[in-house]
């Protein structure tokens, strides 16, 4: 039995990419095709999508790459340049470099243009953002869309925080460019379908659906290895917490880069480990006490409180499906605006208001309103979501 076989037989869950696979390159065979992958771009059995696309005889002509590069490695931020794969002889497109959307000339030549990035199912994660940008190229110029749809770690059903304040407020970015609430509880291949169909010239879509997966579908059920996206995110149990701990960056608290498990060490030089334990009680997820110093690495090249000793806790995921990861980080926030004294909000806290999308957020931490109330106050918007998602989604 081969190592794939093996693979998708312990798996729930098949990708896109394995549907292509097994239909021996088809919808793509015969067509010149651009492919924005990353890292995280593989099977069950970690071969990656050039090589099984290429292995079907589908005519991979270049690569176009998101945030943290081809093979995920960029920390947070840093631009990445293009060039040549040194592995697939391809030349390399960055759309996280001198711009973020494909221009004309990085389509020209092109049928189609293939989107099989691993998502973290946040809007502040920009690989959706970058999706959409590509959607929309490929819209304006006149190339067909192809998405390999992967799982939303989160599930279907999951959705959590706000919607994004008007452009005029919040400028349109990479952290909040995807619409509906922070957390959106769709797939990739179901939020180009959404978006696609507000385009005035939709491009010609196709999503290349998963087998196997369901709305109430958490990573853990996949029976798939997590397959690291980009180089912070590094297990399954911290993409859950993500959405939660994330909103530390817009802090003087670190959301633990520069440790060995970003988003579940958080803390600062100041902060009282018992006394957020006590204070923070949410669903799923446990708080354990601890302490850690951020050091540089090629994922942190600017750590907060390098090299110093930070008391915090370690974020422990209980329950995948009862887990409110929103709830998390607002309950986080509460808890060291109004115990620790030497928390603050990053700069003047835009920094925080681009993160989440919105100012209103802040505005209601700072004034004291309660975990309860600030999570309530998005339970319309919520609502209008999911009724508006409803004819795009697929499982």
């Amino acid at each position: 039995m081969s190592l794939l076989a093996v693979a998708l037989l312990a798996s729930t869950v098949q990708v896109g990419l394995e549907r292509v696979e097994a239909d021996k390159g088809a919808p793509l065979v015969g067509k010149r095709v651009g492919l924005v992958v990353h890292a995280a771009s593989v099977t069950a059995d970690g071969r990656h999508a050039i090589d099984v696309l290429k292995a079907q005889g589908v005519d991979v002509k270049r690569l176009l790459t998101p945030e943290h590069g081809l093979r995920s490695r960029a920390s947070a931020g840093e631009k990445v340049a293009g060039g040549i794969d040194e592995r697939s002889g391809l030349p390399i497109v960055s759309l996280y470099g001198e711009r973020t959307k494909p221009t004309a000339a990085d389509l020209e030549g092109l049928d189609t243009l293939v989107y099989d990035l691993q998502d973290a199912g946040v809007r502040f994660y920009t690989y959706m953002s970058t999706m959409i940008l590509c959607l929309e190229a490929a819209a304006e110029n006149g190339v067909e869309f192809v998405v390999l749809d992967r799982p939303n770690p989160h599930g279907g059903e999951r959705v959590e925080g706000p919607v994004s304040d008007a452009r005029e407020l919040i400028p349109r970015s990479l952290v909040n460019t995807t619409p509906g609430p922070l957390v959106h509880g769709l797939t990739t291949g179901e939020m180009a379908r959404f978006v696609n169909a507000t385009l005035p010239k939709p491009a010609r879509l196709t999503v290349v659906a998963m087998k196997g997966w369901r709305r109430a579908t958490t990573w853990a059920d996949t029976g798939r290895s997590w397959p690291i996206p980009s180089p912070n995110l590094r297990s399954a149990e911290a993409a859950i917490a993500y959405p939660g701990t994330c909103l530390l960056e817009g802090t003087t608290a670190t959301e633990g880069r520069g440790t060995e498990a970003p988003f579940l060490l958080l803390g600062a030089p100041w902060l009282h480990p018992a006394t957020i334990q006590k204070a923070v009680r949410v669903p799923g997820f446990a708080l354990a006490a601890t302490s850690f110093t951020p050091r540089v690495s090629e994922a942190a090249l600017q750590p907060k409180h390098d090299g110093v000793l930070c008391l915090g806790v370690r974020v422990e995921l209980r329950d995948a499906r009862r887990a409110e990861p929103y709830r998390l980080g607002i309950a986080l926030l509460r808890a060291m605006k109004d115990l620790e004294p030497d928390f603050a909000w990053r700069g003047d806290g835009s920094p925080f208001d681009r993160l989440i999308g919105t100012k209103r957020v802040r505005a209601a931490i700072d004034r004291g309103d309660s975990v309860a109330a600030i999570v309530a106050a998005d339970a319309a918007a919520i609502a209008d979501w999911k009724r508006a998602r409803k004819s795009a989604l697929l499982y």
